[in-house]
């Protein structure tokens, strides 16, 4: 699930007979421009302005609004750029750089995510550009290239590729003799936090706050002098602590230039044994998920009384990675949800569970950076979703890692919990339409394997292009077919039919493409339960104990005036 605006989620990669022979000329550009790398002198200097994206977008351009400065995943600093193809445009974004003629510059910058392109043009000489296929981590693109006789200034820029991923571009160099405009200043490292406090502890957490600090853009939060984890406001709960037992807890304030001093230790101790959850109200046979976006991207903002009933599981999105690897916790952004404070947010849990509905915390979204893959991650994991569970009363989890998934390791995981949790346990997966087209894939593996406990896997129907059916025809996204041809792989793959649910966008704004009216959705239900208003495919049985469907997002539904809810909810509640 996307953070931004208008797009959900990240595109799929997809193979193209005219994008292999584009590539097949971009790799030998690439490996002709390979041999222009050089070593930059002493006195260069990075003529690159907001290299590191720190201030947004300033300084530089992107092609029909396709760039965003975005706090996850950076290479250092707080931002990165995230840039996202659309249609004929492939998300290029340039900024105009002062140089010195007849000079050489190394041109190098940090991607991840889809096919990346790193380039100049207006050199006076010979333009270069280097490209990658896309990477999970931080991969370096570097070049160099040597300015004309006239040339003061250059375009640098940096550019995807049509119909693939989103791609995320750091710390961009320039390096060579200054141009004229000079290296931008360094940040100052920032004084110590003062005012830290403790709040409401739990069995096994402690709420912690403290006074912002100038020219901070993080903070980093100790237990007994280990880091335990991280936050970008003046507030973090620290998860996976001993019931009864004290701690000393510190916090530091980072910027780019490093991390300041400790603040003053204090102590705080957790609550004795015999509070927790108790076990969930049971998932109707017919169920609606809905996602509850803890950020405001220009979707309504809402508190979680105000997601309709329509909405059988509300899945809040998302938790946040912490420096250990696998382990996770949740911060409340009370200040984008208009002052929601953590007690209304907890009241609320418990106002929806009394009605009778599930509240689930949901690990990923098209940011997230949750890595589960060894056995010390994936009981990080275990460990920290069920203290979370414990301190806020969530019935269960959303699995929504759209960066990576191992499936034996996040099996290990999601056992470990279900063995602290005990049966009432809700476990829901929503991968994307890549992720659920064979059983082979990391996903689908994850989802057969934990079968016995699994409660539905919502698969993303959108953000994908044309896919595979389980007939083997195409079928393009936005039509009944799609919806039923897709489903019928997981359905005919191994999972149960209560298993599977039709995970589309609540609007038009909720995705980058795929929406469907919720007309279509009733109507793909109808087809795999009842084999009635089905379009040209029409599955060879009937699944009358489907789960249901899901949305991103109830905030996109309430935008467009509940429409997905008012016509879907019902519906589903009319299934077999």
């Amino acid at each position: 699930m996307e953070r931004s605006a208008g797009r959900s989620r990240r595109r799929r990669r997809r193979s193209r007979p005219v994008l292999g022979a584009t590539l097949a000329v971009a790799t030998a550009a690439a490996l002709t421009v390979t041999g222009l790398v050089s070593t930059a002198q002493a006195a260069d200097i990075n003529n690159a302005k907001n290299a590191g994206f720190e201030s947004g977008l300033a300084n530089w351009s992107c092609s029909g609004g396709s760039g965003a400065a975005v706090s996850s995943p950076v290479r250092s600093g707080t931002s990165a750029l995230k840039a996202t193809p659309a249609g004929q445009d492939n998300a290029k974004c340039s900024q105009s750089v002062k140089v010195k003629p007849n000079s050489t510059y190394a041109l190098s910058s940090w991607v991840q995510g889809g096919y990346a392109y790193l380039g100049v043009s207006g050199t006076g000489t010979t333009d270069v550009s280097t490209w990658t296929p896309g990477s999970s981590s931080w991969t370096k693109l570097s070049t160099s290239f040597t300015t004309g006789a006239n040339t003061t200034s250059v375009t640098v820029y940096t550019h995807g590729w049509y119909g693939q991923a989103a791609y995320f571009a750091d710390d961009v160099e320039v390096t060579g003799p200054d141009g004229g405009g000079g290296e931008e200043p360094g940040p100052v490292i920032p004084a110590a936090p003062a005012g830290l406090t403790a709040g409401a502890t739990t069995t096994s957490s402690v709420a912690l706050s403290w006074n912002a600090v100038s020219g901070a853009t993080g903070y980093k939060v100790y237990r007994n002098g280990v880091q335990a984890t991280t936050s970008t406001g003046t507030s973090a709960t620290v998860t996976g602590l001993t019931a009864d037992t004290a701690y000393q807890f510190s916090v530091s304030a980072t910027n780019a230039a490093g991390e300041s001093v400790k603040s003053a230790a204090i102590s705080a101790r957790t609550a004795k044994e015999g509070t927790g959850p108790g076990p969930g109200p049971a998932v109707p046979k017919h169920a609606v998920t809905g996602y509850w976006q803890n950020f405001n991207n220009g979707a309504a903002v809402q508190k979680l009384t105000d997601v309709p009933a329509d909405y059988d599981i509300i899945a809040v999105s998302f938790a946040d990675a912490t420096p250990t690897p696998g382990q996770v916790t949740f911060n409340l952004d009370t200040a984008g949800l208009n002052g929601y404070t953590d007690a209304q947010f907890r009241a609320d849990i418990k106002t929806k569970q009394a009605q009778g509905k599930n509240v689930i915390i949901s690990i990923g979204g098209e940011l997230g950076t949750v890595r589960v893959d060894n056995d010390a991650s994936a009981t990080a994991f275990a460990n920290s979703v069920y203290a979370l569970m414990q301190e806020y009363g969530f019935n269960g989890v959303d699995i929504d890692l759209e960066n990576g998934l191992n499936a034996t390791y996040m099996t290990k995981a999601l056992r470990q919990l279900s063995a602290k949790a005990g049966s009432k346990l809700v476990i829901t997966m929503a991968p994307q339409t890549i992720d659920m087209q064979s059983t082979s894939g990391e996903y689908f593996k994850t989802a057969l394997n934990i079968k016995d406990i699994l409660t539905v896997v919502n698969m993303q129907y959108y953000n994908s292009g044309s896919m595979l059916g389980c007939d083997g025809k195409v079928y393009s996204q936005g039509s009944v077919d799609f919806l039923t041809a897709l489903a019928c792989i997981q359905l005919e793959g191994g999972l149960e039919p209560s298993q599977v649910g039709i995970g589309v966008p609540a609007s038009t704004r909720g995705a980058g493409s795929g929406y469907v009216s919720p007309s279509i959705v009733n109507a793909a239900l109808d087809c795999l339960t009842k084999g009635t208003n089905c379009g040209s495919f029409k599955p060879s049985k009937t699944y009358p104990s489907l789960r249901g469907a899901m949305t991103w997002s109830t905030n996109w539904d309430a935008t467009a005036g509940f429409a997905w809810s008012k016509a879907v909810g019902p519906h589903v509640r009319s299934l077999p």
